[in-house]
This record gives structure tokens, C-alpha cells and sequence, in this order.
């Protein structure tokens, strides 16, 4: 038996938060003196969407609701990400820095479950997906470099 719904469920909800963590720093950066910044942070938080319904969709392929209800590991993330976004205020680079925590959280995610017993498709698609992420980490760290 594969780890598959298991780490499909956790990555769901570390892309729910990726999601909704680059939408709020898209918001926060767009009316400062960095707001192009803001375009990057959307794309990206649309980028998390799409992988998120592409791994529920997989999920329901195989009779799975993998987009139910989150573990306790993400439930304390989320509530870490509020934390941190109630410090970093609308500073834009503190913002950005946050993004930085959060991506590097989602590497670690996904270097997580590639260490797991996954099936060949899912393991293909999460490959791929962790590529992405890490790109999206560095561009966001690069973004960093011009502030």
C-alpha cells in the first residue's frame, strides 16, 4: 500500500497555504513602493491552485477525498503564517520575507514526500511539482536581491 493519500492530504494543505499566503502578500505589496511584486505573488498563488486541484483530482481518480480536512502539522503552519503576517505588517520586504519562510516550508514539504512510498503517477506529479516550487522559492528569494 502506497503513501499516497497521505501525502496527497498534506500537500493540499501546504498548497492551500501557499495559495492564500502569496494572494495576502500580493495584496499587502500592491499599493507599496514595491507593487511590482505584486504580479510574481499572484501568479504564484495561482500556481498553487492549480497544483492543489490537480492532486484532489488525482485523488478523486482513485476514490480519495484527499481535500477534507487538514492534519494537525498544517493546522499549526496556518496558524503560524497568521502569526507572522500580523508582525510583518505591510512592510514590503518583510512581506517578501515571509513568502521566502513559506516556500522554503513547501520544499521541505515536498522533499518530504518524495522520501515516501508513492505510487509512480502520483510520485511523477509530485516530482514535478517540487521543480516548480523550487523555482518559485528562488524567484522569490531573487525578487529579495532588488529590494
Amino acid at each position: 500500500m502506497t503513501d499516497d493519500k497521505k501525502v496527497a492530504k498534506e500537500l493540499v494543505e501546504t498548497l492551500k497555504d501557499g495559495e492564500r499566503g502569496f494572494a495576502s502578500a500580493a495584496d499587502k505589496v500592491e499599493e507599496s513602493d514595491r507593487s511590482a511584486w505584486a504580479a510574481t505573488l499572484r501568479r504564484l498563488s495561482e500556481q498553487r491552485a492549480g497544483f492543489r486541484q490537480e492532486i484532489v483530482d488525482m485523488g478523486h481518480e482513485y476514490g480519495d477525498d484527499v481535500d477534507e480536512s487538514g492534519t494537525a502539522a498544517a493546522a499549526l503552519h496556518r496558524g503560524w503564517i497568521a502569526l507572522k503576517d500580523a508582525v510583518t505588517g505591510d512592510d514590503a520586504g518583510a512581506v517578501l520575507g515571509a513568502a521566502v519562510t513559506g516556500e522554503d516550508h513547501a520544499v521541505s514539504e515536498y522533499e518530504s514526500a518524495l522520501q515516501q512510498d508513492l505510487s509512480e503517477g502520483f510520485r511523477a506529479v509530485v516530482t514535478r511539482q517540487h521543480a516548480a516550487v523550487v523555482a518559485a522559492r528562488d524567484e522569490v528569494k531573487a525578487l529579495q536581491t532588488l529590494d
